[in-house]
């Protein structure tokens, strides 16, 4: 459908509802910079992710299957709605429709929950590995694992749809995207940050805690007779999955506390400079290609298999 059809692509604006300024043109570059480092990294590191998991026997575990469907949410955005914001920027302006729009908007949120969610379910894995170690082969048995994986696409699903529901799916000419609106509904919106990422931090926060302070126990006693069992790598992988969980709540709190303080006070949006809002955006977006750059620098196995496969396609090549 296109921007001048009866279904008129909506716009929020900066300030009066009226379509923002021309932005300078180092603005431009920088956001367009950092959209096009966002997607090669994604697209390329998530590949290498889910081929690596897929190759590498070590790698073939229960746990992560979680980090293979993280993956999967990452790609989403890389592959279809980023270039279309690439689009809105040298355009400085919507062209690829309200249908694009809705889906693009919808995508973008399917991925950022089902981040949310998919680093949940690594953390719980996680906890129970290094904290319920008897009980953990039942849990998460392959079966089990692969019926928790689609739940959390499913609950992913029920609580994005909602959004068309509310119409809150929206083009900001200040970000250049169709996403989340925040001002549609205040109590939708408090909502929607208090589930869809208060609730889900507040429960990896209380996993990884609960290890932390495990593994603080074991380094402390004196009898290491009585020492559970926490094997380097063990100690490692889960520190690996630590970071990934920090850079994602590094990278999503500002846009998710500058939409419940907005929520909470409507008064603030006037107050919030653009460039903070813009900022807290392109943070979020760039968190999509972090998550492969996490697994190579701090885990041997990943590392060890991204160099296979690079190898091996230069070999093709040659």
């Amino acid at each position: 459908m296109a921007e001048g059809s009866n279904s008129p692509l909506k716009n929020i604006s900066s300030r009066d509802g009226g379509y923002q300024d021309l932005p300078f043109p180092w603005v431009v570059t920088v956001l367009a910079s950092v959209l096009i480092t966002t997607m090669v990294v994604d697209i390329l590191g998530n590949l290498l992710v889910i081929f690596s998991v897929f190759r590498n026997k070590k790698l073939r575990k229960a746990g992560n299957a979680f980090v293979v469907s993280l993956a999967i949410a990452d790609l989403v955005v890389a592959i279809y709605p980023y270039p279309l914001v690439l689009t809105a920027i040298f355009h400085d302006g919507w062209i690829a429709g309200y249908i694009h729009c809705q889906i693009s908007g919808f995508l973008m949120g399917l991925s950022v929950i089902g981040s949310i969610f998919n680093i949940t379910g690594i953390a719980i894995n996680r906890y129970c590995y290094i904290c319920h170690s008897l009980k953990y082969d039942k849990l998460f048995s392959n079966k089990n694992t692969v019926c928790y994986v689609i739940l959390v696409w499913m609950l992913t699903i029920l609580a994005i749809v909602p959004n068309w529901f509310v119409e809150s799916l929206q083009y900001d000419s200040r970000v250049y995207s169709c996403t989340f609106a925040q001002s549609v509904s205040s109590l939708y919106t408090i909502t929607v940050v208090v589930v869809h990422f208060i609730l889900p931090i507040s429960i990896v926060t209380y996993c990884y805690l609960r290890i932390w302070i495990l593994v603080i126990q074991v380094r402390k006693r004196v009898k290491p007779d009585n020492r559970p069992k926490i094997k380097p790598h063990d100690f490692r992988n889960f520190l690996t999955m630590f970071v990934v969980f920090v850079l994602f709540a590094v990278c999503w709190a500002p846009l998710n506390f500058i939409g419940l303080a907005v929520a909470l006070n409507p008064r603030l949006g006037m107050a919030i400079p653009e460039w903070l809002f813009t900022a807290s955006y392109f943070m979020a977006y760039f968190n999509s290609c972090l998550n492969a750059v996490v697994y190579g620098v701090l885990n041997h196995n990943f590392r060890k298999e991204y160099k296979r496969i690079l190898l091996a396609i230069f070999k093709l090549r040659c």
